[in-house]
């Protein structure tokens, strides 16, 4: 028994083209309108033909900076919180690199025999990283 499709179901038919839209579809672009105020017309500016331009300074080129590390023994370390202390009391506070680079200075002035003097009187240290116990 051969069973047939029912003749009464739908039969599948070609997608017909969509009618076009009575209003076609309007950008949506804005629309500039032609303002009612009108800006004012610039006026040419004069020119500054008597005006001089100052010539340019050249300024010093800035020194490069270094980035270091370094082991000092805890007495010594405390000797430059007490510099800063001092520097703050004279109204000048400074930081441990200012005081750092101002010993550089007045060593770099130094005399060879106040300077080895001044080096004898600075104990060797290990260098190195300090132990955690220490």
């Amino acid at each position: 028994m051969a069973t047939a499709k029912k003749a009464s179901a739908t039969p599948k038919t070609a997608a017909k083209p969509k009618a076009a839209p009575a209003n076609p579809p309007v950008s949506k672009a804005p629309v500039r309108k032609a303002s009612a105020k009108k800006l004012p017309a610039k006026a040419p500016q004069a020119k500054k033909a008597a005006v001089a331009k100052p010539e340019k300074i050249e300024k010093p080129k800035k020194a490069k900076l270094v980035r270091d590390s370094f082991t000092i023994p805890k007495t010594e370390y405390v000797v430059l919180d007490e510099l800063k202390q001092r520097a703050a009391k004279l109204t000048r506070p400074a930081k441990k690199s200012e005081l750092l680079r101002a010993g550089i200075k007045l060593l770099a002035s130094l005399s060879d025999a106040a300077f080895l003097t001044a080096l004898e009187q600075v104990p060797a240290i290990k260098t190195g990283r300090p132990t955690l116990g220490s």
